[in-house]
């Protein structure tokens, strides 16, 4: 009896949607951050899958190149006291944080799956 077939999915479709990276429709978490260890929907076995700190990392440099310069303007037009800089750019790159570590995380993986690299067991 042969596997069944799954498409190639794309990896920025699937980590946006935070979905299975080879059949594109089980959810990938269980919780907030938490892989699960097998998808419900195709049975893929994702209990090896570890994206590190590359999402953290990314999203450290994207919000540090975008919050900083805007936050000097902000400064040099309204001139604002330092509290506000402290409550208003603490909640901006702390929401920006929580949006975006999800799915990176996701898109890691699902890059990891396509490339096939070397945490996974032959034939998967």
């Amino acid at each position: 009896m042969s596997d069944p077939y799954y498409p190639p999915q794309s990896p920025f479709s699937t980590g946006l949607a935070c979905r299975c990276p080879r059949c594109g429709k089980g959810s990938l978490f269980e919780g907030f951050l938490t892989v699960r260890d097998t998808c419900s929907i195709c049975g893929l076995d994702l209990k090896n899958e570890d994206s590190g700190d590359g999402p953290a990392v990314f999203i450290i440099f994207v919000l540090g190149a975008t919050v900083v310069p805007i936050a000097l303007w902000f400064e040099t037009l309204f001139a604002p006291p330092l509290w506000v800089h402290a409550l208003l750019w603490s909640v901006v790159v702390l929401g920006g944080t929580i949006a975006l570590l999800r799915p990176l995380k996701a898109f890691t993986i699902a890059l990891q799956y396509k490339h096939k690299t070397p945490n996974r067991p032959p034939g998967d």
